[in-house]
């Protein structure tokens, strides 16, 4: 994984909003994969170049293919393995867990009038199965989604070779994905997730065989202390942290740690996010991860003071920090100057070639696509205006 040695490289969190025909396809796919068609495929293929070039018009040096082979954040997951099936949803599941959150429940209100009016703007793709349905696990976990796999990665790579930047990366999700699926076969949640991760280890090798970064999503280490109703108890939620990063580590085991970096946020809804955990509770155990960068929503004005964390807390040799210094959470595109000033901050005190300037999640469906590609040139520019200055210290 390159480092920012001569200045600050940039990159994003994955997510870009992908033509709708190609969605539609997708979603109108019985089992929520990519339909085997030559014309799609074409058009899929024609897509990905076009995104990867327009990630590097924009100017960001490290680029994916915006997730386009990926119906949805984990819903893709179910193309690829085998061993779920679409079920009546139980106990109020169906809905990702996100009526559940605590969030919701001090803002009833607001959440209520969202839903209603259609407030932000967020198409969220990938609904797979009838609405009040929810995919459990009935048998086995294995992994069938190598031809898709195997598209993703030529189409990536055909699009890199056209295209002016520092590297490439594609994204996973990460075991902990799974829990959005109910389990009724695993003898507990632990053996479920590790099950995930034996299953997924083939695609995360795979990536990185294809001279790629292997870019894992786990939001759901932070994510889910608003979701789980754990009454406060800090020391049990970090325990069940500690074996998320277990889990994560199993999945990508034998893989070197400069070929992998992980992202974690605070969800991708828009709202008041006042029951989020301080990201300082969890990021001691980041440590224990291993990949080389850890790629963090640091942008979110909910969050964005945390920068002074790491003051106190050393950033273990070798790591770099990916922060979020433009952010899905509001449709302000932010000043080039204040981007600079948020890099500025993470490298005094993480140091500067410890920086990649990044987003704090999936730009795409969050905001609209105008404002992503608004957002990702601000991204650069600003992390234009802060080389400028961090190196001419030096």
């Amino acid at each position: 994984m390159k480092r920012s040695t001569k200045r600050i490289l940039t990159t994003h969190v994955g997510r870009i909003q992908r033509p709708e025909d190609i969605t539609e396809a997708m979603e109108a796919d019985p089992n929520g994969g990519v339909p085997v068609d030559a014309k799609f495929n074409a058009r899929l293929k024609g897509s990905v170049a076009e995104v990867v070039q327009q990630q590097a018009d924009a100017g960001v040096d490290v680029v994916n293919d915006g997730e386009f082979g990926h119906i949805s954040w984990g819903g893709y997951q179910r193309s690829r393995l085998s061993g779920f099936e679409n079920k009546p949803a139980q106990g109020g599941q169906g809905a990702g867990g996100l009526q559940q959150r605590k969030d919701r429940a001090l803002f009833a209100g607001y959440y209520g009038e969202q839903a209603k009016t259609g407030v932000t703007y967020y198409r969220n793709p990938g609904r797979v199965g009838p609405a009040g349905t929810q995919w459990v696990c009935t048998s086995p976990i294995k992994y069938t989604g190598q031809a898709a796999l195997q598209r993703d990665l030529d189409n990536m790579k055909a699009a890199l070779a056209g295209a002016k930047v520092e590297e490439g990366f594609m994204n996973v999700t990460a075991p902990s994905g799974g829990g959005q699926q109910q389990n009724a076969y695993y003898s507990s949640d632990e053996a479920f997730a590790f099950a995930m991760g034996d299953a997924l280890k083939e695609e995360s090798q795979a990536i990185v065989r294809a001279g790629l970064i292997l870019h894992v999503d786990d939001p759901l280490i932070v994510a889910n202390w608003d979701q789980l109703n754990m009454h406060g108890d800090l020391n049990k939620y970090l325990k069940r942290v500690e074996m998320m990063i277990e889990v994560a580590n199993h999945a990508i085991a034998g893989i070197p740690e400069d070929k992998v970096r992980l992202h974690i946020c605070y969800g991708s809804w828009l709202g008041p996010h006042v029951t989020d955990i301080a990201f300082k509770e969890v990021a001691p155990l980041f440590s224990k991860l291993r990949v080389q960068a850890y790629v963090i929503e640091a942008a979110n004005t909910r969050h964005e003071h945390e920068w002074k964390i790491w003051k106190d807390l050393k950033l273990t040799e070798g790591r770099i920090l990916v922060p979020g210094v433009v952010t899905h959470h509001t449709n302000t595109v932010e000043h080039p100057e204040l981007v600079a000033d948020r890099i500025k901050q993470y490298a005094s005190v993480v140091g500067r070639e410890n920086v990649i300037a990044g987003t704090d999640c999936g730009l795409g469906y969050r905001v609209h696509p105008e404002i992503q590609w608004a957002k990702l040139k601000t991204l650069s520019e600003g992390a234009a205006l802060a080389s400028k200055e961090l190196w001419r210290r030096s």
